[in-house]
């Protein structure tokens, strides 16, 4: 089953392409809407089926390139369950935002859907191999994306920058699975042997450096202060849908890479310098909600977010690699946590960029200065986008306080300085997405020079439903969490207790 689940998008994206002829837009997005919509409705029954505390499950294993220890082995858990739901009902939010239709359709499609798989392919590979075939394709995908359709000459500077950047990430995780094969006996590059064997246990600089080669090649693609360069302009200059997945599902490589590869496979060198990594993401959570807070342009304010963000799941992944000071419950609260802000991250951040797209084709502009009074002209689209904006804040209610209470108090026992520093970032969220909504929404009313005589015209239906539904996702998570915590809590467990081996 997770095979069908992972290759059906790419199976019809073939299809789509060796289909003759010219066909209609709305065929094509609707094809794509209807697959990730049985997408959805599999890892559905997959949820139905799994029991928490189980373990690896619907795993699959099936010799790929035997001579190298290399496999095809798939399976899910309790970290990846939840991210191939994120994935699956993100890809099908951006395919009905797309229904409002693009150039080159047909394109369009099959790159989405192109990446869905690789998407998928990344949270079930148990093989180091698979896993970096994955990771590395959703660079190309997303790089087309980018360049493709995203807002001309800078939109290819911004693709080539974002392929340069994560690429050379790659190379370096690259080279870190080697180090974990070449130390392996027998030679694997299986993740659930790897786990079992320890080949780097008391192997003090050679286990250094792996872990150096992983933690950079993951630090790009999450992205952590000082690799987050490639990541404001990628956002700024990509298309709504492709913003919305590449913060959605693409910065989720990263840290799922720290929960599943890292941290097993390397727990001695982790707990060794979890101090140097928890400190990185209290860093990235104050400096990105800093820099967030200088900008003018909406859009590029919310990427911004994102290094503020994936901050606290880097700081909690570090606070769990600490074992002075704190006890097996705190470390798997502080995992639990990551993994849940990865979750809703992906929910309200994806939302706030489809809702940035409806703001550019309103008024061909991101830049927060050029709206007042917007609330006067579209109501609707104000009052979701204050919801995704206080979502984001991580105000009660909504998954982000789930996710960043948990953190907070798994962190604060063996990491309190970090902790404190990053409760700063709370406070600076507030305040950037307060002065955002106040500048655009309220006042006298100001419209770009672009928007028609008539006024901008507020969210309609293809807009508000994949918007409206995110956001209704992370209410479900914040008010009812159990479902979610019912599945992440073992695995949790799980991995705090492997780092402490």
């Amino acid at each position: 089953m997770l095979s069908v689940l992972t290759f059906l998008p790419l199976l019809v994206c073939v299809l789509l392409l060796a289909l003759p002829g010219s066909l209609p837009d709305r065929w094509c997005t609707w094809t794509w809407v209807a697959t990730a919509a049985v997408d959805l409705a599999l890892v559905a029954v997959l949820w139905a089926g799994f029991e928490p505390g189980g373990g690896m499950q619907a795993e699959q294993r099936m010799r790929w390139i035997p001579g190298a220890g290399v496999g095809y082995h798939v399976g899910v858990d309790g970290l990846s369950l939840p991210l191939l739901a994120l994935t699956c009902l993100l890809f099908l939010a951006a395919a009905g935002y797309s229904l409002r239709g693009t150039r080159a359709t047909r394109a369009y499609v099959c790159l989405f859907l192109f990446l869905q798989t690789v998407c998928l392919g990344v949270f079930v590979a148990l093989d180091l191999i698979l896993f970096f075939v994955f990771f590395d394709l959703s660079i190309v995908g997303m790089y087309f994306v980018i360049a493709g359709w995203g807002h001309g000459e800078r939109a290819r500077a911004a693709a080539l920058k974002f392929f340069l950047y994560t690429f050379t990430g790659s190379l370096a995780l690259l080279l870190g699975f080697i180090g974990l094969y070449l130390a392996a006996e027998p030679h694997t590059f299986d993740l659930v042997d790897l786990a079992r064997a320890r080949p780097l246990a008391g192997r003090g600089g050679y286990a250094a450096l792996v872990l150096l080669a992983l933690g950079v090649g993951l630090a790009v693609k999450t992205p952590t202060v000082p690799f987050h360069t490639w990541l404001p302009p990628a956002h700024t200059e990509a298309p709504a849908a492709g913003s919305a997945v590449l913060a959605g599902v693409l910065l989720k490589m990263g840290t799922y890479g720290f929960l599943r590869i890292a941290m097993p496979l390397l727990p001695g060198s982790w707990r060794r310098y979890a101090l140097a990594i928890a400190v990185v993401g209290a860093v990235s959570v104050v400096y990105g909600a800093l820099v967030a807070l200088a900008q003018t342009d909406f859009k590029r304010m919310i990427a911004y977010t994102s290094v503020n963000h994936m901050g606290y799941i880097v700081l909690a992944v570090g606070a769990a690699g600490t074992l002075a000071g704190t006890d097996v419950q705190a470390r798997s609260l502080a995992v639990t946590g990551a993994v849940v802000q990865m979750v809703s991250h992906g929910l309200i951040t994806g939302a706030l960029f489809l809702l940035t797209g409806v703001l550019y084709r309103r008024g061909r502009t991101y830049a927060m200065d050029a709206w007042s009074g917007l609330a006067a002209h579209t109501p609707r689209f104000a009052a979701v986008t204050a919801v995704a904006a206080f979502a984001a804040v991580g105000i009660p209610g909504f998954s982000g306080f789930v996710a960043e209470f948990q953190i907070l108090t798994g962190s604060l026992a063996s990491q309190a300085v970090a902790t404190a520093v990053a409760l700063l970032g709370l406070l600076l969220t507030a305040a950037l997405f307060l002065r955002a909504l106040r500048t655009m929404f309220l006042g006298t009313p100001r419209l770009p020079g672009s928007v028609p005589v008539g006024g901008p015209g507020d969210l309609d239906a293809r807009e508000a439903v994949p918007t409206v539904t995110l956001l209704a996702v992370a209410l479900v998570i914040g008010v009812a969490p159990r479902f979610l915590l019912d599945v992440v809590e073992p695995a949790g467990r799980t991995v705090a207790e492997l780092v402490a081996r």
